[in-house]
C-alpha cells in the first residue's frame, strides 16, 4: 500500500514534467529503458496513466500495450502485485459509456476487454502459487493465496462497475468469459471465491436472466467445492431480490427460477457422489427457503423439495450425523415458520417421510417443534383425518419408535414431551359432535398404543376433551328424531369407561379413581342414574383394591364423599348404598384424626342444601357425635403414648360443623349441644395434660368471637344464638 502511494507521487511529477514541456511519448519510451524488469513495468504502468491523461493517444491502445507488457512479470506474488497497480491506475480511465476517455462505437467492447484479460492473467498467477514450493507448506501457501484474493476479486468489481456492461454484454461476453477461466482453473480456492464474487458484485437481476449460464458451471466445478454455500447465497440474494418488490414475480416465474434451480441441485448431487448428507440436505433448505419466500402459494414446489430430500436420503440408513439431522429439522421447520398453520403442513405428503429418516431423538425434538407451533399459532385441529396425520407425525412422541433406546430416557425431558402431548389434545376441536367423536376415537387409539408409561399424561386430557363433548350434548339421550346419532353420552361414557380402565396397566390408581369421579360428575348432570353408578361403583371398587397407602386413601375419601354430596341424580336406594360405603371407609382409616375429620365430612351427605335436596338431621347428628367419640378416642390414645392428649383442634372444627348445621336449620343440633361442646374444649384447654398449640388456641378463639358476632348483630340468627354462653 505505502509503495502504491510513493508511485502516486511519482504519477504526480511526471503529470508536472508533461506540464513542464517534457513529451509523455518520450517519458513512455524512457522508461522503457529501466534495467530491471519489475521496476521498469511499474514506470510503465504510472507514465501509462498519465500518457493515457494526455489523450495523445487512444485509452484502448496504451491499456492494451500495458496489460501485454506486464506479461514479463511471472513471478506469482510479483505478478499479482503489478497487475493490481495497473488495474488502481487504469481504473478511472477505463474507455467507458459517459467517460472522457471514451472513443469509438465499440468503446466498453475495449474497457471489458482490458479488464477480462488483466483478470485471467491474474487467476492464471494466484493459481501458481498453490503448485510452487514443498508439499510441506501446503497449508502455508493456502493460507497466503487466501489473503491475496481480493487481488483477483477486484476486477470482477470493477467489472460491475463499467456503466457500459449491460444485461446483453454480461450475458454473452462477461459472464461466459469468466467462467470459462473459473472452470478451466480447475484449482478449488479460486473456483469457490470466485464463483461467490459473481453472485456479490452483479446485480440480481443480471444473475435471473443469466441463471442458466450460471448454474450450468456448478457442476464442472472440483467435487471439492464448497458449491452448497454459493447455491445457498445465490438462492438467498434472489429471494432477498424478490423479497424486496413484487413487481419482480412475474420474472421469476418467466424465466422458471424454481424448476433450473432444482434441476442444477440435483446435478450437483449427483456430480459430486462424496458430498456428505447434511451438503445436499442444505442444498434442499436453501432451496425450500428461495421457494417459500418467491412462491408462497405453490404448495406443490414446496413438496417437490421434500420429495427430492426423499429420494437423496432413501435407500440410506437413518440419520445419525447432528450436522444432518439439524438439517432437516430446518427443512421440516421452515414451512411451519412461513405458513404458521400445521394444516398446510399436513397436506404436503412427502412432509412425513422426511421425517421418517430422522433418528428416535431427533424425531422427537422435531414432534416438539411441531406441537409448539400449533401452541404458538392457536391452530385448531378440527378433522379426524387431519388429527390421523397429525399423530402419524409425532408418533416419536406417541409411542417407542422401533430400534429406540429405551433406557436412555432422561425422567424430565420425558415428562416434558408427555406434557406437550397432553396440551396438544386440548387443540383438537370440533363444533360438530360426531366429527369430534371421531377426533376422541382416534386420538384413544393413538394413546392406547404408547405403553403403559405415557397413559398417566394422556389419558386426562382426552377423558376432559370427551367431558366437553359430553356437555354439550347435555340432554341428548338416544336418537333425536328417528335419526340414529351416534355421538350420544351413554356411548361417549363407554368408550370413557374403557379408557381410563386402561390406566390400572400403568398402575395409576390414584389418577383413575379421579377420572372415575370426574366421569359421574359428568352423568349426574347429564341425568343418566346408572353410569353415574357404575363410575362410582368402580371408584370404590378401586379405593379397597388399589389405594394401599394411608395418605392417599384419605384423599382419596375425601374426593368420594365431595363427589358424592353434588350428586343429585341418584334414588333413595343407590344414594343410601354409596353414602353408607362412604361412611364406612371413613371409619376405617388408619389414624384417628384421618377418621375423625373424614366422618364429620359425611355429615354433609345428609344434609343438601339445594331446594329439593336431602335434608336428614338426625343422620347428620349420628355423623357428628361419633366424630365427636373419635375425637375423644384419638385424645386418650395420645394420653396413654405420650402422656399429653395433644391439641383440641379436632374438637374445635366440630364445633365449627355443628355451628354450620346450626345456622342452615337443623333442629336436632340444638344450642344445649354446641354450648356443652364450648365447655368441653374451654375444659380441655385448661386441663394440664393438653398440649399448648397456638393455631389450636387462634381457631378456637376466632369460633367465639364469630358466635359473639352473630349475637350481637340481632335479627333471627341473633335470637337463635342468644341461649349460648361463651
Amino acid at each position: 500500500m505505502r509503495a502504491f502511494d510513493e508511485l502516486r507521487k511519482l504519477e504526480m511529477f511526471f503529470k508536472e514534467e508533461t506540464k513542464r514541456g517534457c513529451s509523455v511519448i518520450d517519458l513512455y519510451e524512457l522508461v522503457q529503458h529501466a534495467g530491471n524488469i519489475l521496476p521498469r513495468l511499474y514506470l510503465l504502468c504510472t507514465v501509462g496513466s498519465v500518457y493515457i491523461r494526455s489523450k495523445e493517444a487512444p485509452a484502448k491502445d496504451v491499456l492494451k500495450d500495458l496489460v501485454e507488457m506486464c506479461r514479463g512479470i511471472q513471478h506469482p506474488v510479483r505478478g499479482l502485485f503489478l497487475r493490481s497497480y495497473l488495474s488502481q491506475v487504469s481504473r478511472d480511465k477505463l474507455p467507458d459509456i459517459g467517460s472522457e476517455y471514451e472513443g469509438d462505437a465499440d468503446t466498453v467492447i475495449d474497457a471489458v476487454e482490458f479488464v477480462l484479460q488483466n483478470f485471467t492473467e491474474m487467476n492464471k498467477l494466484w493459481v501458481r502459487m498453490q503448485h510452487q514450493g514443498p508439499v510441506r507448506e501446503k497449508e502455508k501457501r493456502e493460507k497466503e493465496r487466501s489473503e491475496l484474493r481480493d487481488l483477483v476479486g477486484k476486477n470482477l468489481h470493477v467489472l460491475s462497475q463499467i456503466e457500459g456492461v449491460d444485461l446483453d454484454l454480461y450475458r454473452d461476453t462477461v459472464l461466459p468469459r469468466v467462467l470459462e477461466q473459473i472452470v478451466n482453473c480447475k484449482d478449488e480456492i479460486a473456483q469457490y471465491y470466485l464463483m461467490d464474487c459473481i453472485i456479490q458484485v452483479f446485480p440480481d437481476e443480471y444473475h435471473l436472466q443469466t441463471l442458466e449460464t450460471l448454474l450450468g458451471a456448478c457442476p464442472q466445478l472440483q467435487p471439492i467445492v464448497d458449491i452448497k454455500t454459493v447455491l445457498s447465497q445465490l438462492m438467498d440474494r434472489l429471494s432477498n431480490y424478490a423479497a424486496s418488490s413484487a413487481e419482480v414475480l412475474p420474472e421469476f416465474l418467466q424465466v422458471e427460477a424454481f424448476a433450473k434451480l432444482s434441476n442444477a441441485i440435483g446435478k450437483v448431487i449427483e456430480a459430486q457422489v462424496d458430498m456428505p448428507a447434511f451438503g445436499s440436505i442444505g442444498l434442499y433448505v436453501s432451496l425450500l427457503t428461495f421457494t417459500l419466500r418467491v412462491h408462497p402459494d405453490r404448495l406443490d414446489y414446496v413438496d417437490q423439495v421434500l420429495g427430492a430430500c426423499v429420494k437423496k436420503l432413501s435407500g440410506k440408513a437413518k440419520l445419525e450425523d447432528s450436522k444432518g439431522t439439524k438439517q432437516i429439522v430446518a427443512l421440516l421447520s421452515a414451512p411451519l415458520e412461513k405458513y404458521n398453520d400445521i394444516g398446510i403442513a399436513l397436506k404436503l405428503s412427502n412432509y412425513p417421510r422426511v421425517m421418517d429418516h430422522l433418528d428416535s431423538a431427533t424425531n422427537k425434538v422435531m414432534a416438539v417443534v411441531i406441537i409448539q407451533s400449533i401452541m404458538k399459532n392457536n391452530t385448531r385441529i378440527s378433522t379426524a383425518d387431519k388429527v390421523e396425520a397429525l399423530f402419524e407425525l409425532i408418533k416419536g412422541l406417541i409411542k417407542d419408535l422401533d430400534g429406540a433406546p429405551v433406557d436412555e430416557l432422561d425422567e424430565e425431558d420425558f415428562k416434558e414431551e408427555q406434557n406437550s402431548v397432553a396440551r396438544l389434545i386440548h387443540m383438537l376441536h370440533n363444533d360438530d359432535p360426531e366429527e369430534m367423536l371421531k377426533i376422541i376415537c382416534s386420538v384413544r387409539k393413538h394413546i392406547l398404543s404408547g405403553g403403559p408409561k405415557r397413559l398417566a399424561f394422556t389419558v386426562p386430557p382426552l377423558i376432559f376433551s370427551a367431558l366437553k363433548l359430553v356437555r354439550r350434548l347435555q340432554g341428548q339421550d338416544g336418537d333425536l328424531d328417528g335419526e340414529e346419532m351416534s355421538a350420544t353420552p351413554k356411548k361417549i361414557f363407554q368408550l370413557l369407561h374403557q379408557t381410563i380402565e386402561a390406566l390400572l396397566s400403568v398402575p395409576a390408581p390414584e389418577l383413575a379413581l379421579r377420572l372415575y369421579l370426574q366421569c359421574a360428575e359428568a352423568a349426574n348432570d347429564c341425568d343418566i342414574e346408572p353410569v353415574a353408578y357404575e363410575f362410582f361403583t368402580q371408584a370404590f371398587i378401586l379405593y379397597e383394591e388399589e389405594v394401599a397407602d394411608s395418605k392417599a386413601q384419605v384423599t382419596a375419601i375425601h374426593l368420594i364423599i365431595g363427589t358424592l354430596q353434588r350428586m343429585n341424580v341418584f334414588g333413595v336406594e343407590n344414594r343410601d348404598t354409596l353414602t353408607h360405603k362412604a361412611t364406612g371407609y371413613s371409619a376405617k382409616l388408619l389414624k384417628k384424626p384421618d377418621q375423625c375429620r373424614a366422618v364429620y365430612a359425611c355429615s354433609h351427605l345428609f344434609w343438601v342444601d339445594d331446594q329439593d335436596g336431602i335434608k336428614d338431621g338426625e343422620r347428620v347428628l349420628l355423623c357428628l357425635k361419633r366424630a365427636l367419640r373419635i375425637a375423644n378416642a384419638a385424645q386418650q390414645m395420645a394420653n396413654v403414648t405420650r402422656g399429653s392428649s395433644g391439641p383440641v383442634t379436632l374438637f374445635v372444627e366440630i364445633l365449627n360443623k355443628y355451628l354450620y348445621f346450626f345456622e342452615k336449620g337443623n333442629a336436632q343440633v340444638t344450642t344445649a349441644a354446641i354450648q356443652g361442646l364450648v365447655e368441653l374444649i374451654t375444659t380441655e384447654m385448661q386441663s394440664d395434660t393438653t398440649t399448648q398449640d397456638p393455631s389450636a388456641d387462634a381457631f378456637f378463639s376466632s369460633t367465639l368471637r364469630y358466635i359473639q358476632f352473630q349475637k350481637q348483630k340481632g335479627g333471627a340468627m341473633g335470637e337463635k344464638y342468644e341461649p349460648i354462653k361463651v
